[in-house]
C-alpha cells in the first residue's frame, strides 16, 4: 500500500518513540522526514548532524530511452504525491526528445529493493532521495561492499539528473537525521549538543512549519525546502494542497538588511535582455569539443556550438534553469543546474561519478575575453565558443544610482563608459 494512503502518521517511528517513553533505549536516530509533523510532548528532536544532499535524483535506464523518445512518455517509479506532481511539470521541459507525458507507479521497499525494482517490465526510471544513494555509496566497511556494488551497477547503466529544488523542493527535512529523546533525558539534551549542527536544525524545522501552514502529514504533495547561504536564507514551497489549490513561492532573507524602498526610476536596468553592453557572435574558428571527459558548464544556451554531438554521458551543469530548457530543446541531456545561485555552487555529484566532488575538471563554455580576465576559478578552464563585441551607443547611466550586475564584463564595459 502507498505511504500517503496509510491512516497512521508516524508509520516507521511510533514504536520506537513507545520505547523512548518506556525507557528501553536512551535514544533514536531516525531519517527526520520520517516523522510527522504533529509530534507529541513526551519525546523531543534535540540534534541533528550536518545534512546531507537534500535533493531527488532521477534515474532513467539507457536501455529504454529510444523507446522512451519514440512514444514520448515516460514511466517512473516512485510513491510520493510531492514528486508525481511536481515532476509532471518540471520533467517534460527538462527532459530531451520531446517527452509530452510522465506516468508514475508506486514502489515501495528500502533503496536496493526499488533500484532493483527498475528493471521490471514497462518501467523506465526511478526516483529517489539522493542523500540515501550518496551514504549508501560512499559508506565505509565490509558489510556495504554487495550494496556498493549492486548500486553502482545500476548507476552504470542509467542516465541521471539532479533534479533542482527551485522546481522540485524536497519533503521537509529530507538528508537530514534526527536524534530523539524522552523529554525527560535532559542529560542527553545537554551531551548531544556537542554534535549538533544548528543550521541544519533552523532548516528543518522552518521546513516542517512550511508544512504544517498547509495541514502537514504525507498525503499533501507539497515540497518544502530552505536553502541557507552566506548573503541569506532562501524559502521554496511547490505543491498542491488538499483543497486543490496550486502552491508556488519563493521567499528570500537577506543576511544583510535591504536598503530602503528606492525609486524605479533610479534602479538600472529594469530589463536585463538584450545586453545593452555587447553584441553575442560566434568565433570564426570554433574549438572542437574537448575529448577528455571534462563536464561542460553552460551559461547560455547559444554558448554550445550548434554541430557539437553532446552524448548523455558527458557532464552538462548548467548556471539556471532556463538555459537547461534550451539545451533540453535541442536534445541535450543535461544533468543538474546552479539555479542561478552562482559558479560556486558545488554541483555535488563526486559520489555519483565514484570520485571525490573536485575530481571532475570542468569545461566553462563562455566568450574568448574571459582568457583574459580573472574570473575563472581554479575548478574552470575556459573554452571560448562566442565573442563579446562592444555597442557603438552604450546607455547613459547618469540618471541612475543603483544598479544590478549580470556579468562581470558587462560592469567593466559600463566602468569604461561610464566611469
Amino acid at each position: 500500500q502507498p505511504l500517503w494512503q496509510m491512516a497512521t502518521k508516524g508509520v516507521f517511528t511510533e514504536d520506537l518513540r513507545g520505547d523512548l517513553i518506556e525507557g528501553r533505549c536512551d535514544l533514536v536516530v531516525h531519517s527526520w522526514k520520517d516523522l510527522p509533523i504533529e509530534t507529541g510532548e513526551e519525546t523531543a528532536v534535540v540534534a541533528t548532524l550536518p545534512r546531507a544532499d537534500a535533493r531527488d535524483l532521477l534515474l532513467v535506464r539507457e536501455d529504454r530511452w529510444a523507446e522512451v523518445e519514440q512514444r514520448r512518455r515516460l514511466v517512473l517509479l516512485t510513491s510520493s504525491p510531492r514528486r508525481m506532481e511536481n515532476l509532471a511539470r518540471f520533467l517534460p521541459r527538462a527532459l530531451p526528445g520531446g517527452i509530452e507525458a510522465v506516468e508514475f507507479r508506486s514502489v515501495r521497499g528500502n533503496m536496493q529493493t526499488r533500484v532493483a525494482k527498475m528493471w521490471q517490465e514497462g518501467v523506465d526510471g526511478l526516483v529517489l532521495a539522493k542523500a540515501a544513494l550518496d551514504r549508501l555509496l560512499a559508506a565505509p566497511g565490509e558489510e556495504f561492499a554487495e550494496t556498493r556494488q549492486s548500486l553502482r551497477s545500476a548507476l552504470d547503466q542509467c542516465r541521471w539528473m539532479v533534479l533542482p529544488l527551485t522546481e522540485n523542493p524536497t519533503a521537509p527535512a529530507q538528508g537530514a537525521l534526527a536524534i530523539e529523546i524522552a523529554t525527560s533525558r535532559e542529560d542527553l539534551r545537554a551531551r548531544l549538543q556537542a554534535i549538533n549542527c544548528r543550521a541544519t536544525m533552523a532548516a528543518v524545522e522552518r521546513e516542517r512549519e512550511m508544512l504544517r501552514a498547509h495541514g502537514g502529514g504525507c498525503h499533501q504533495a507539497i515540497g518544502a525546502h530552505v536553502l541557507e547561504r552566506p548573503y541569506g536564507r532562501m524559502a521554496i514551497v511547490r505543491g498542491r494542497d488538499e483543497a486543490g489549490q496550486a502552491l508556488a513561492t519563493f521567499e528570500y532573507e537577506p543576511t544583510r538588511p535591504w536598503p530602503a524602498p528606492v525609486d524605479r526610476a533610479r534602479l538600472w536596468p529594469l530589463e536585463t535582455s538584450p545586453n545593452p553592453w555587447f553584441e553575442r557572435v560566434g568565433r570564426e574558428e570554433l574549438p572542437a569539443l574537448p575529448a577528455d571527459g571534462g563536464g561542460l558548464w553552460i551559461a547560455r544556451a547559444d554558448a554550445l556550438p550548434a554541430d557539437w554531438t553532446v552524448l548523455a554521458s558527458r557532464i552538462v551543469w548548467t548556471a539556471g534553469l532556463p538555459t537547461w530548457y534550451r539545451l533540453a530543446r535541442r536534445g541535450v541531456w543535461v544533468h543538474g543546474s546552479a539555479e542561478g545561485l552562482g559558479e560556486q555552487e558545488d554541483p555535488g555529484i563526486g559520489t555519483l561519478l565514484g570520485q571525490t566532488s573536485d575530481a571532475l575538471r570542468w569545461w566553462k563554455l563562455t566568450h574568448e575575453e574571459a582568457l583574459e580576465e580573472s574570473v575563472a576559478e581554479a575548478r574552470f578552464r575556459v573554452l571560448p565558443t562566442y565573442r563579446l563585441v562592444p555597442r557603438t551607443s552604450p546607455p547613459d547611466l547618469t540618471p541612475y544610482d543603483y544598479f544590478y550586475w549580470t556579468s562581470g564584463s558587462s560592469f567593466l564595459r559600463a566602468l569604461e563608459c561610464c566611469p
